[in-house]
């Protein structure tokens, strides 16, 4: 399961989501533009955290609805819900792109701060952030400093459990033990949110 997958959606903007993809998979320009205004915030958001440049995220961003056009008829509703497609998406992309341009920093961030990726001016929106963001943070506190930690680092920050496992000064061993570990009780955690996406 990716971490996007834990990304909790309600129902409503979920049916409205998969439909406007299935509509995009017949080539509907105007599904595409829908679908561009309900999601953007929350995908150049994520795109930002991860690249920290403005210039950059929006070229990433572009990118990201580029291949949501393309790909729109591989969407498979049975295998997550459309909002975690697109984030995973989206996170595919920046991640790419911070490789590909060979940057040597890769962030740390606290929960707190990344968690707060989207924000808006529609008081629908606002609240479903602020779902959102307590549904990730509720379910990353369960975790061990330690499982989090590999988590935030194989996340957002894009790094291969080797690279984790470097920068902690960890065996590879413990890095995949605690991944594994930490995934399994997000999943135990996440279950019942996860029945509706």
């Amino acid at each position: 399961m990716s971490f996007a997958q834990s990304l909790a959606e309600p129902n409503s903007r979920n049916v409205d989501l998969a439909n406007l993809i299935r509509q995009i998979a017949n080539q509907d320009q105007q599904a595409m533009s829908s679908l561009y205004d309900l999601t953007n915030r929350l995908v150049f958001g994520l795109v930002l955290r991860i690249l920290n440049d403005h210039a950059t995220a929006e070229e990433v961003t572009l990118d990201v609805y580029t291949q949501v056009w393309r790909q729109a008829l591989r969407f498979d509703g049975t295998r997550g819900g459309p909002l975690a497609w697109i984030t995973t998406i989206a996170r595919s992309r920046a991640i790419d792109r911070l490789r590909s341009d060979k940057q040597d920093h890769l962030r740390e961030e606290s929960l707190e701060t990344v968690t707060q990726y989207a924000t808006s001016d529609d008081v629908e929106d606002d609240a479903f952030n602020s779902e959102l963001r307590r549904i990730i943070r509720k379910a990353m506190e369960i975790l061990t400093p330690e499982q989090r930690e590999v988590i935030e680092l194989a996340y957002y920050s894009g790094m291969s459990q080797s690279e984790i496992a470097l920068k902690l000064s960890q065996p590879l061993g413990t890095v995949k033990t605690r991944t594994r570990i930490g995934m399994l009780k997000l999943r135990e955690m996440l279950g019942p949110t996860l029945q509706g996406i």
